[in-house]
């Protein structure tokens, strides 16, 4: 039988248990000879950017999915999903990534599609079971589809239909469960990881026959087009939208997302998550726990520039049509060049459970990804 799939790292790791409780964890991943240390923020920075440190960000990639795959083996949002969502692109330049991933992939998805029933929680809040899960296992499918085979697999196309079963009727696929910021958070965050899903899978959606899937599409279309942001993370993610599904987003909008990115540029040249809402909107019920945490940082009141945010800002703007030349843009890629630690990864604090730190690993997806949009992966000796 299938292991059991996990959405949130606290389910995976350790359910019901506390930090008081836990005792620190040793490493961030551990699996036979592989050892993963926890990230920390007086990790050396790197002396220069360059092919070698580039190699060992995709070392640290590749040893972070493969143990989560032999120990943990669940799809999720901070190691497995961003992996195979975003190291596939980088297959002509680096080789194709773990093919022990993907199998781990293809498992989890359901033999057949099968109609699924909508639950309420303890809070009273509607959402379909597994819905995270389904988006990021059928996002990371359609881009290896996209970037390895160039063709949609019948297991692809099985998964995104499973996707589908778990949409909202008002069109959106709905975050449950406790945020862990940036990728368990709001709906709309989530719903447009569903519908980069749908464009990325080859002809997928050119292809599209099933009147009872066109309808659902045009339902993720039009919730998308017309939800209401919760915050201003909502708001700059219209411009990924524009990337994704262009129709959906007026000039206008585009440019008052980009004018608001812009605008929480920091002087250093990066970004902070943290900038981008108000802590109690990030999600519809905040836990106690990462409410403490981010309450807590040393930088709480003034957030510093984080990894995360910094790329992300710098794809968005790429995605846009910002030329690398622009002066936002070469900001945000300095800042990412020289923070990136000897270790490969960029450091990141979890604004989650501020353990085992996943968002470095998320935040090193997007670092990589962020200066591949602007062809700055050198690729001499990272093979």
């Amino acid at each position: 039988m299938r292991k059991l799939l996990c959405v949130l790292s606290a389910a995976g790791l350790a359910a019901a248990q506390t930090p008081a409780k836990k005792p620190r964890p040793e490493f961030q991943y551990q699996s036979g000879d592989i050892r993963v240390s926890i990230p920390a923020a007086a990790e050396p920075r790197v002396k220069a950017f360059g092919p070698e440190t580039v190699k060992a960000a995709l070392k640290y990639l590749e040893d972070g999915a493969i143990c989560w795959v032999r120990e943990k083996t669940c799809v999720n949002c901070h190691t497995t999903g961003p992996y195979l969502s975003e190291r596939t692109a980088w297959t002509a330049q680096f080789g194709k990534p773990s093919e022990e991933v993907l199998a781990d992939f293809i498992e989890s998805v359901p033999k057949e599609v099968r109609e699924v029933k909508e639950t309420t929680t303890k809070s009273g809040h509607r959402h379909y079971p597994a819905a995270f899960t389904s988006v990021w296992r059928s996002l990371g499918l359609a881009e290896w589809d996209r970037h390895v085979t160039g063709k949609t697999s019948e297991h692809t196309d099985r998964s995104i239909r499973d996707m589908l079963e778990r949409q909202s009727e008002n069109g959106a696929f709905v975050s449950h469960g406790e945020v862990e910021i940036p990728h368990i958070t709001t709906d709309f965050e989530l719903s447009l990881q569903a519908a980069r899903t749908i464009t990325s899978a080859p002809g997928w959606l050119a292809g599209l026959k099933d009147e009872r899937l066109l309808s659902r599409v045009a339902k993720l279309k039009h919730w998308l087009r017309t939800a209401a942001p919760k915050n201003d993370f909502d708001r700059i993610l219209r411009l990924q939208l524009a990337h994704y599904l262009p129709e959906l987003v007026s000039q206008p909008e585009r440019d008052a997302a980009l004018a608001l990115l812009s605008s929480k540029q920091h002087a250093d040249g990066g970004w902070s998550t943290r900038d981008m809402s108000a802590l109690q909107d990030w999600h519809f019920e905040m836990s106690e726990t990462v409410v403490r945490l981010i309450q807590g940082l040393p930088d709480a009141v003034r957030p510093e520039s984080d990894t995360y945010m910094t790329a992300l800002a710098v794809i968005l703007m790429r995605q846009n049509g910002v030329p690398v030349n622009d002066r936002r843009v070469q900001a945000g890629l300095a800042w990412l060049k020289r923070e990136q630690r000897e270790s490969g990864r960029w450091w990141m604090h979890s604004l989650y459970r501020g353990n085992y730190h996943y968002i470095t690993y998320i935040a090193t997806c997007q670092a990589l990804k962020a200066l591949a949009l602007c062809d700055q992966l050198p690729t001499s000796g990272a093979e």
